[in-house]
This record gives C-alpha cells, structure tokens and sequence, in this order.
C-alpha cells in the first residue's frame, strides 16, 4: 500500500462515450478542476486496465495530459498499465494459451450434464 493520505489521491472515470451519463466525476473534469485549484502535478495510473490499449494510450496519456496542462498544471505523469513489465506479459500470455484449447468444465459428457441439472432442480 502506498499509504497515502486521503487528501493525496483523487478516484475519477474514464470512457465516457456519447450524451448519457457515466460514472462520476469524470476523468477530464477532474484534471480541469484540480488544475483551476493550484494543482501542478498529479501522477495518473488506470488499476482497472491489465494491459495498455488504444484507450490508456490516447485518451488518458495523451489527450488528458492536454487537458491538464491547458487547464494551468504543469506536469503529468501517466503510469503505464502493468504490461509494461516482461513477467506480466508471459502471464497474460500463459492464460490465453490455457483457454484457447477450450473451457475447462467439469461434466463433459450429456449424461453427467443432465444429471447435474436433474440435482438442480432442471426438469429434463
């Protein structure tokens, strides 16, 4: 844990798309906001994503370090995604290699998958 006081991190949203309303606050709001409050340096790192993509890349590395930097900070650092480091590559890619040979399940044959069914209440 980083321990960091509740006053030293910020939670915000991104991939807003359209006119609807997304989870809040959004993510350029935010930056615009702490930018207007003297904010001049702020670290950005998205937990939820295991992998860079288009998304992290253009929308929160680039596009929001924009906004950021418009809006009056003075520097951005984006954190990249954990694909950054070799040994979480060669897990991501062990996991595909395991479930491309198809889902593990544990009845492969029709009569134990009735049965199943039959014991959870399924009439057959």
């Amino acid at each position: 844990a980083l321990q960091l006081d509740d006053d030293a991190w910020t939670l915000s949203f991104q991939s807003r798309l359209g006119p609807k309303q997304w989870l809040q606050p959004y993510t350029d709001r935010t930056l615009e906001r702490l930018a207007a409050e003297g904010v001049r340096s702020v670290q950005v790192l998205c937990p939820g994503f295991s992998a860079d993509c288009l998304e992290t890349l253009e929308e929160v590395a680039m596009e929001n370090r924009d906004i950021f930097l418009a809006a009056g900070g003075e520097r951005y650092e984006y954190i990249p995604c954990l694909n950054d480091r070799p040994d979480h590559v060669q897990a991501l890619c062990d996991l595909l290699q395991r479930h491309m040979a198809g889902w593990e399940t544990p009845e492969t044959d029709l009569a134990a998958r009735q049965a199943r069914a039959r014991a959870l209440g399924a009439e057959c």
